[in-house]
């Protein structure tokens, strides 16, 4: 089964293919011209399905099926910013270093060095004739300074629960078992076998 990622983010592509190694996995952008993409959406959830719904739609293949992540970090502290807007929490063009750094001096501005925060995974799965999402969760917490260069976007200044070192120190074996990313594509996974 060739699964399809409704997603251009290389970080997320190359997390997704090592954990999906079972399936033929290929980003969107390998078959078609890369478009955008609007996640108007309120939730996790909406945004992944607005996401594998359009790509699904642009391929006109009905024997792919698509699978989008939608992800971020909830801050305590921040009444659970940037939630959905993790991507573009520094602005629209920003890159990763620009929405980590910008979540740090959002928690400084509190007057705290961290706060419990938790990630959010929502896989969203979509087929001819059907679609299922599912969740996966990280808790931890944010801290105000960057820590380590393994992982991507927040991971620095993360520390999952139970540890002691941010994400962006640990061992990327040790990483994969607290992924949130992990736990909403063991779920997707076992989706996908009743599709085949």
């Amino acid at each position: 089964m060739k699964l399809v990622l409704a997603t251009g983010n290389k970080g997320k592509v190359k997390e997704i293919k090592t954990l999906c190694e079972d399936y033929e996995v290929v980003a969107y952008s390998e078959l078609i011209e890369p478009f955008e993409i609007v996640e108007d959406g309120d939730t996790f959830k909406e945004n992944a399905l607005i996401k594998a719904r359009a790509v699904f739609k642009a391929l006109d293949d009905e024997d792919v099926v698509v699978i989008a992540d939608d992800s971020g970090i909830s801050v305590d502290i921040l009444d659970g910013k940037p939630g959905i807007y993790s991507a573009r929490h520094a602005g629209e063009d920003a890159t990763d270093k620009d929405n980590l750094y910008k979540l740090i001096d959002d928690i400084k501005d509190t007057d705290v060095e961290s706060s419990p925060a938790h990630y959010t995974a929502c896989i969203a799965i979509v087929t001819k004739d059907r679609e299922f999402s599912v969740h996966g969760w990280m808790y931890g917490d944010a801290i105000t300074e960057a820590k380590g260069d393994n992982g991507f976007g927040y991971d620095p200044m993360f520390i999952p629960q139970g540890f002691d070192k941010t994400l962006g120190e640990l061992d990327d074996n040790v990483k994969k078992n607290l992924s949130h990313r992990f736990k909403a594509l063991n779920l997707a996974k076992k989706v996908l076998k009743t599709l085949v």
